[in-house]
């Protein structure tokens, strides 16, 4: 029996086009903010790779009525922490705090949604950032960037979909104050945006505050959102990248999926898939790959490319990955790998497999959503993507309707001919 949940869902728009999403919960005397902006990586135009990340460091360096470095020090000097993340499709601010802050976190986001401080020095100052945190985290590590910056450019064809979001340095460097204001005028608008509210509140207290705050953030033109669909593939792609700093190779493999907004219910039998190979010893892949055959040292599997199955759009993938010994061939993984899923997809499920994994994926979903800024972000993103914020109550159980029958008929669609492979070499290129 998979628990329930039911957390309440209040939700309104402002005259200027902002959606707003609250969910009280007074058992705690904490609230999070979260502000969604329809605006991600595949929204990038070219020559400008890596601006929806260095857009998102702009909007801490001050706004209209805050000097530079003010966000954080009122937000820390009211016990609470904030932070920023950009993704394929949306690009979040967050804040979380003591509950009597719930208004000082409202007048922040307020004032930068109204209007971040775009000059050139924090622009210079922030692209410095920037590519630092490219050498720290894809350059000068290990396995950085794998799979989600290389493989996209394998399995995609169009800019949207196979840039790297990061950016490359010299697309960064060549950004202007410009680029920013038009940026943020395109995609900043509120009715671009959702703003989430969760927590110890007071339902009509807080429709007021926000009312007081956002409500004079002038309203403008809502950008249409471009199809980014692309045509699936109809044989197999392969690449291979040198990684120096590597100390085992790895590979890893995607196939795209059903549209995880518009037809929802082809989507989940693709997650519930994706655990039945790599979640726990038990797994499919875990159980011939690492504990019998002993040819991989470990293995994975998540649906899109930054990992969260549900914060993302058309096109997606099922990915799976694995790294091995230096003295396993690629290949032998590989066929390993398609054995597993062609053992699925002709013999089916064992019993009580799937059950097993509905529960794992149950709590998980459960964990993700315990704490209330996790909540409120779930939410946030559900009503930006779907309109449907209620669906973070549902998700559990409709992954757990999802039928052996549909489980075998996603795992068929594992067809070598319609995956690109990315193979990961430790060394430098010859």
């Amino acid at each position: 029996m998979i628990p329930a949940t039911g957390f309440p869902v209040e939700r309104f728009t402002l005259p200027n086009g902002l959606r707003v999403v609250l969910t009280p919960d007074r058992s705690a005397p904490v609230i999070a903010v979260g502000v969604v902006y329809d605006v991600g990586i595949r929204s990038e135009p070219q020559g400008r790779t890596g601006f929806a990340h260095l857009f998102e460091h702009l909007m801490f360096q001050g706004s209209e009525n805050l000097e530079k470095l003010a966000h954080f020090r009122y937000v820390q000097a009211s016990g609470g922490v904030f932070n920023g993340s950009t993704h394929l499709d949306y690009t979040d601010y967050y804040e979380t705090l003591p509950s009597n802050a719930l208004e000082r976190a409202l007048f922040l986001e307020a004032d930068r949604m109204r209007r971040p401080e775009l000059t050139a020095e924090n622009l210079a100052n922030q692209i410095a950032v920037v590519k630092e945190e490219i050498r720290v985290n894809v350059k000068n590590r290990p396995y950085g960037g794998f799979p989600w910056l290389l493989l996209p450019p394998v399995m995609f064809d169009t800019f949207a979909n196979s840039h790297d979001g990061y950016g490359s340095f010299e697309d960064l460097e060549s950004a202007t104050v410009e680029d920013a204001q038009s940026f943020f005028s395109t995609y900043y608008a509120p009715g671009n945006a959702v703003l989430a509210v969760g927590g110890d509140l007071d339902v009509a207290g807080a429709t007021a505050l926000i009312e007081r705050h956002f409500g004079d953030v002038a309203e403008r033109p809502v950008p249409v959102r471009p199809s980014f669909a692309e045509p699936d593939l109809t044989s197999e792609r392969r690449a291979v990248h040198h990684d120096a700093m590597a100390p085992l190779p790895a590979v890893a493999m995607a196939w795209r999926v059903p549209d995880p907004v518009n037809d929802l219910a082809a989507y989940l039998p693709y997650v519930v898939l994706a655990e039945v190979l790599t979640d726990g010893d038990a797994s499919r892949l875990q159980e011939r790959l690492v504990l019998n055959d002993a040819i991989a040292t470990s293995v994975s599997g998540y649906l899109g490319f930054m990992g969260d199955p549900f914060d993302v759009r058309d096109p997606t993938a099922l990915l799976l990955q694995a790294h091995y010994p230096p003295t396993v061939e690629t290949d032998k993984v590989i066929t390993a790998i398609d054995q597993e899923i062609e053992r699925l997809a002709g013999s089916g499920l064992a019993p009580g497999e799937l059950s097993r994994v509905q529960a794992r994926l149950a709590a998980h979903l459960l964990r993700e959503v315990d704490a209330v800024l996790g909540r409120t972000l779930s939410i946030a993103v559900l009503e930006q993507q779907r309109g449907r914020a209620e669906l973070i109550n549902d998700l559990p159980h409709l992954l757990a309707e999802v039928t052996a029958e549909q489980v075998v008929a996603a795992a068929q669609t594992l067809r070598p001919a319609r995956r690109a492979v990315l193979e990961l070499v430790p060394g430098s290129a010859q």
